[in-house]
């Protein structure tokens, strides 16, 4: 069997060190986990493990719908902050089951404290004390982004949760996500938020844009809300000039494959941008973005890289240190970070591929 036959391979694929820049955690949790808080806390679910997973996960064989895929996000699963601790530390501990090597792990505070109004600064600490352990446990590098939904809050009532958020001073928080319904609320609703951010100069900024919108949103997210990274960007493919510019300033692109087909937001998966962007050269990196409501994992959207666009290892390695030199960590760290991955490398290829022709 040659080395791209074993690629394919699931057993084998998982075990490839991966770097994700664009996963949320309300879309990460393991579904036994979940399934245990849904036990505990009496909910409305199906007492049936099975018939649970039905119901809060996206057919992974359905055609897209992408109206069917925003039901699976719930937030009524936490009764106490213990909860809350229980599905973060869980979540963070399943990644290396996946292969990550480093996570820059998105969440909202918001989320998690809604339904039973919560602290939101409490919930912050929280999260990333529940990840930090777990990482620990398992020897996972991480960092997170807070992210802040477009359509659930004003620019207003964003910029004073950031104002609170910002003063807790935690140095693994690096970065700040504007996720949510692009269509409905364009970014330049959000300019004076992310004007604040900027000046700031605490945290780098990533936003979901040009997924369902045209690549006019990918400029503006770009020129005025002072995006360092794109979330999809899908419509990038429309725009050789945006293509051209990307390349020059380094911004990438962080693309998911499967989601974008279940949401219906690219639904011809074998002719996904990520290919022909790659080949171009724009910086592009392959996340999984909400996997547990997916039904899926990373390590399928890998496969499918290979198979639909023939990535061989070296592309997939240039995948991730796309990722990493698209981080937001340090420069020092981005260069150290950069060294481990690569070793971490040589260790799978022996592991996994030494009996590769």
């Amino acid at each position: 069997m040659n080395e791209q036959d074993r690629l394919l391979q699931k057993t084998v694929i998982k075990h490839l060190p991966k770097v994700e820049l664009h996963r949320h955690l309300e879309g990460t949790f393991p579904v036994d986990k979940l399934y245990q808080l849904s036990i505990k806390n009496n909910l409305e679910r199906p007492r049936d493990f099975e018939s649970f997973k039905k119901e809060v996960q996206f057919p992974k064989e359905s055609s897209p719908d992408f109206l069917t895929f925003l039901t699976k996000f719930r937030n009524d699963w936490y009764r106490s902050l213990d909860d809350v601790y229980f599905i973060a530390y869980h979540s963070v501990k399943a990644l290396v089951e996946d292969g990550l090597f480093y996570c820059e792990l998105r969440f909202s505070p918001e989320h998690f404290a809604l339904e039973n109004d919560f602290d939101r600064a409490q919930i912050t600490k929280l999260i990333v004390q529940a990840g930090n352990t777990a990482a620990e446990e398992v020897g996972l590098k991480i960092r997170y982004l807070l992210t802040f939904n477009r359509s659930k809050q004003t620019s207003a009532e964003m910029i004073a949760l950031y104002n609170r958020l910002k003063h807790l001073d935690i140095p693994e928080i690096i970065g700040i996500d504007l996720a949510g319904d692009e269509m409905n609320y364009p970014p330049e609703q959000f300019r004076d938020f992310f004007a604040l951010v900027e000046s700031d100069g605490l945290y780098k900024s990533t936003i979901h844009a040009g997924e369902v919108t045209p690549s006019e949103q990918i400029w503006e997210a770009i020129r005025n809300l002072h995006a360092a990274r794109i979330g999809h960007g899908t419509s990038t493919i429309d725009d050789p000039p945006l293509q051209e510019y990307l390349k020059q300033n380094g911004i990438a692109l962080e693309l998911c494959i499967t989601s974008n087909y279940q949401t219906g937001s690219w639904e011809d998966e074998r002719n996904h941008p990520i290919g022909a962007l790659y080949r171009k050269g724009v910086p592009v990196t392959l996340n999984s973005d909400d996997p547990f409501i997916q039904n899926t994992d990373l390590s399928d959207d890998y496969i499918k890289a290979i198979q639909y666009f023939g990535f061989d290892l070296q592309d997939l390695i240039q995948l991730n240190l796309n990722a990493i030199a698209a981080s937001f960590l340090q420069k020092q760290e981005q260069d150290i970070l950069h060294t481990d991955y690569l070793q971490k490398v040589e260790q799978f290829k022996q592991r996994s591929l030494g009996g590769a022709e």
